[in-house]
């Protein structure tokens, strides 16, 4: 039975009806203690999402809603090493990754704990290596440049963690991604880098992915061009994140040099595996830990707290809530540190790739909707952009604002500018609070009214004007305020979005662990490269591929 067809769904129906009359400020009117009714902390990380369309019982039946679909169960799950990637037979396991506990985590018979502890000592072993000049160059050079060549996960996750985590960068060490096959990437990549001091990491599971390997292969030729044909130079200057030894070594890397994964590990979730290596060479491996150990204990906030005051649960929750029953289709996402710029991006794929399903585990076809569009971008800069849709636009778009209490001082070189950073910071934060009271409180008609005369506008000025100052108010947000970014809360606030994701597949009883969508594309893209490379006309499929496929020979120089 689809969820859609339960009584708790229909409650929620009847319920939407009720407190879609409201506004959120007459919430906190009526509740004085919503702020502390409506929050949870946890460790470093404080969650408010009071700024709601919600009362207790909004809460009450959404967290029945979750009790119907037996998320409780699910989530142990996923947790023990059931196969629930059900259409690949697959556990699901990215949270063993960062395990710190004693107990067993069995797949096929088999505990991964110690596997997993064996790579974790290989990476130490190498990243150590590199810091400290042990591995070196074909010409006993020391690297200073890191090339991570991947795409999807194999790139989004080491490349948020890594600009989120500069502050904490190992000095020498430079830290780049290749991921389009789009030439520009590569090339202008290689073009301003010494090949004697680079060092490529290739990230793709089976070492047959086609954006990845062409990137590769560019990589390849460029550092033989510089350095001369011979396999030692491939040897020393290329290391490789796959499952697929075979092909890696016909690659010409040191089977040495070939850090494992599993099949259990999605490639969204896979940042936590030895796809985290260009991480761990870019900030050391003892941060990288952190970000496990981070991630590892909002593990089990999620896995032991109560629904009611689980950060990942109430998140989800909300999101079902606009998504399922106000129609909501996209949600924002604002973080308000220059560090977690590229952290919307990650987080597209992380839900649109988990969730975008039309189908539930059990082949049904749905009738609502999963999944949303994530979109966002840095605060302040998105106040000068997007916001005025935000504000006064006519969708319902709920957002997630991000921040650090405490900012980033800087190294010895930037030491001169503490203060500076302080002022600096008071002045983001003052946005950040400004801005989710704004969207709940709007600006009234009556305020405006008043702001206007006070101005000394004119009778003809004030009609003119009035309706356009109007802010309708009553927008939904949640806020997570942590103390401080560091790779443990980086760890926590990654872990938190997957478990939020991981529920909403789960109350959707969608496989979210999955990516068909992924494929038709690629696949049709296999058909027509060789019709690229000849100036027939072609005609094997329809008008309009057929048109541009023909004008594009025709054109091409």
């Amino acid at each position: 039975m689809l969820i859609s067809q339960t009584n708790e769904w229909q409650q929620l129906i009847e319920h939407k009806k009720e407190i879609e009359k409201k506004q959120i400020k007459e919430l906190f009117d009526s509740t004085p203690k919503r702020f502390e009714e409506f929050s949870i902390v946890f460790q470093e990380i404080l969650f408010d999402y009071s700024k709601n369309l919600l009362n207790n019982q909004t809460k009450n039946l959404l967290l029945k809603l979750a009790e119907t679909t037996s998320l409780k169960t699910k989530i142990e799950a996923m947790f023990i090493g059931e196969k629930i990637n059900t259409t690949e037979k697959r556990a699901v396991l990215h949270t063993a990754l960062r395990y710190q506990g004693n107990d067993k985590i069995v797949v096929d018979n088999e505990d991964v704990v110690p596997q997993i502890k064996i790579v974790l000592n290989k990476m130490r072993t190498f990243v150590d290596s590199v810091h400290n000049g042990k591995s070196l160059g074909a010409t006993s050079k020391k690297f200073t440049d890191i090339v991570n060549i991947g795409i999807g996960g194999s790139d989004l996750g080491p490349a948020m963690v890594v600009n989120s985590l500069k502050f904490y960068a190992v000095e020498g060490i430079n830290s780049h991604f290749v991921s389009n096959v789009d030439g520009t990437d590569i090339i202008s990549t290689c073009a301003k880098l010494n090949p004697e001091t680079t060092l490529f990491i290739v990230a793709s599971k089976t070492f047959t992915t086609q954006e990845t390997l062409a990137n590769a292969n560019t990589a390849k030729k460029w550092l033989t061009n510089k350095l001369g044909n011979n396999p030692e130079v491939i040897a020393k200057h290329f290391v490789a994140l796959s499952t697929n030894i075979k092909e890696c070594e016909t690659f010409g890397i040191n089977k040495d040099n070939v850090f494992h994964f599993w099949d259990w590990v999605g490639g969204r979730y896979s940042l936590w595996s030895s796809i985290g290596l260009s991480i761990a060479l870019s900030i050391g491996m003892n941060n990288f830990e952190q970000l496990l150990q981070g991630g590892y204990e909002m593990d089990c906030h999620f896995r032991n707290t109560e629904f009611d005051k689980n950060i990942p649960v109430m998140m989800a929750l909300l999101g079902i809530w606009y998504i399922n029953f106000f129609g909501s289709k996209t949600h924002c996402i604002v973080p308000y540190d220059q560090y977690l710029a590229k952290f919307p991006a990650f987080l597209q794929q992380l839900d649109m790739e988990s969730n975008g399903k039309y189908v539930t585990k059990n082949n049904e076809q749905v009738e609502y909707s999963t999944g949303t569009v994530i979109w966002g971008e840095i605060g302040t800069n998105a106040q000068h952009s997007f916001f005025q849709l935000l504000h006064q636009g006519t969708q319902l778009i709920p957002i997630d604002f991000i921040a650090f209490a405490n900012c980033l001082k800087g190294n010895e070189n930037t030491k001169q500018f503490e203060k500076e950073a302080d002022e600096h910071h008071k002045i983001l934060l003052s946005n950040f609070f400004a801005q989710t009271e704004a969207l709940m409180k709007g600006k009234t008609k009556d305020e405006v009214l008043a702001e206007l005369k006070k101005e000394g506008k004119s009778d003809e000025e004030i009609t003119h004007l009035l309706p356009h100052k109007i802010f309708m108010g009553n927008k939904p947000t949640n806020t997570l305020l942590i103390e401080k970014l560091t790779p443990k809360t980086l760890g926590m606030l990654i872990a938190l979005y997957e478990h939020k994701v991981f529920v909403q597949g789960s109350i959707w009883n969608v496989n979210q662990f999955d990516q068909w969508g992924v494929e038709l594309g690629k696949q049709l893209a296999k058909n027509i490269l060789p019709e690229l490379n000849n100036n027939t006309d072609i005609s094997s499929h329809d008008s309009s591929t057929n048109g541009l496929i023909n004008y594009y020979k025709k054109e091409r120089k």
